[in-house]
C-alpha cells in the first residue's frame, strides 16, 4: 500500500505571483473529502506529540486547521488575527514583509497565560507570521511549544526563526 502523498493533490503555479516564485495551492486537497480526512488526521497525529493545551491558529488559513485539531484533541482554539481585526484591548506584533510590514493582533485577555500553545497556519516560507504569532503568545505569557503546518518551503529557512519544534505535512526547497 502506497504512503499517502499531500504532494498529489497540492497545485503548484510557476511564476507567481513573481517570476521565479512557485505558489503552492492546497485547495485540491481540501476540496476532496478522503484527502482532507487523512490530512487532518496526520496533523492530529503530529499535534499530538506536541501535548499542548490550545491551538493558536493564524489568520486567515491556520483557522481551516486549528478548530478541527482543538477539536480531535479536545482542546481550546485561539485566533490570531492581521491587525485591525479584533476590538478592545489586543497585543500587536510587527513583522517583515518582501515590500514592508505587517502587523498581527490577538485580544489582551486570550486564556494562554501559563499553557503550551500549537500554532497553526497553512505555510511556513520566511517565518515571518508564525515568529510574530509566537512573539504574542509568550507576550500574553502563554509557552509555544510547537508549530503545525501543511506546506514548508525549507530553503527560506523561516524555521530558524522560531524557538519551537516545526512539523509540515509537505516539504518543498522552494
Amino acid at each position: 500500500m502506497r504512503a499517502f502523498n499531500l504532494d498529489d493533490h497540492i497545485s503548484k503555479t510557476p511564476d507567481f505571483p513573481k517570476a521565479g516564485i512557485t505558489f503552492y495551492d492546497i485547495s485540491p486537497a481540501l476540496e476532496d473529502p478522503d484527502v482532507l480526512a487523512k490530512m487532518m488526521a496526520e496533523m492530529t497525529r503530529l499535534a499530538k506529540g506536541f501535548d499542548p493545551d490550545i491551538f493558536a491558529g493564524i489568520d486567515a488559513r491556520g483557522f481551516l486547521f486549528s478548530m478541527p485539531l482543538a477539536l480531535a484533541l479536545k482542546r481550546g482554539t485561539i485566533m490570531v488575527r492581521k491587525a485591525g481585526k479584533l476590538p478592545g484591548k489586543v497585543l500587536e506584533e510587527a513583522y517583515a514583509l518582501e515590500y514592508g510590514t505587517a502587523r498581527l493582533s490577538m485580544h489582551a485577555s486570550r486564556a494562554v497565560k501559563g499553557k503550551k500553545v500549537v500554532l497553526c497556519d497553512d505555510l511556513l516560507a520566511t517565518g515571518g507570521t508564525l515568529a510574530a504569532a509566537e512573539k504574542l503568545v509568550e507576550r500574553a505569557g502563554g509557552q509555544v511549544v510547537g508549530a503545525i503546518c501543511v506546506i514548508e518551503l525549507t530553503g527560506l529557512k523561516g524555521r530558524d526563526r522560531l524557538g519551537c519544534d516545526v512539523v509540515a505535512l509537505q516539504r518543498y526547497a522552494f
